[in-house]
């Protein structure tokens, strides 16, 4: 038997049940990378270990992932590392955003963006 379909209805299979339209896929949800976070965690790790920094978050969501850096855990992060993939052709995918909303970074290389957390180096 072969499908039978008419304006507006679902094809048939051969038993006559009717076969459902695939689901919408949904966009997949924007996380960093295996390098990216590597790389953050690098940075969050020495930071750990000066005491500057005790907390972090990550919050992937469909748009823009972010991971937060925060002193205590009950405050407001201190800084934001974001990756919006929108923004990739024109200011760059990655972003350094402080605790009021200034942008203190924006690029297209992790490595490079995040140079502006590191501590500036001290003579011994």
């Amino acid at each position: 038997m072969t499908e039978r379909t008419s304006a507006g209805s679902r094809p048939d299979d051969a038993a006559g049940h009717v076969i459902p339209f695939p689901a919408r896929a949904e966009p997949p949800q924007i996380a960093f990378n295996r390098d990216e976070l590597r790389t953050i965690f690098n940075l969050y790790g020495r930071q750990v270990a000066a005491g500057e920094w005790r907390d972090y978050a990550m919050d992937f969501r469909r748009d823009k992932a972010v991971f937060s850096i925060y002193r205590r855990s009950s405050e407001m992060p201190l800084y934001r590392i974001e990756k919006d993939p929108k923004l990739a052709r024109r200011q760059g995918a990655y972003a350094v955003i402080a605790a009021s909303g200034l942008v203190m970074k924006r690029g297209t290389e992790l490595a490079r963006v995040l140079a502006v957390l590191e501590p500036p180096p001290r003579a011994v």
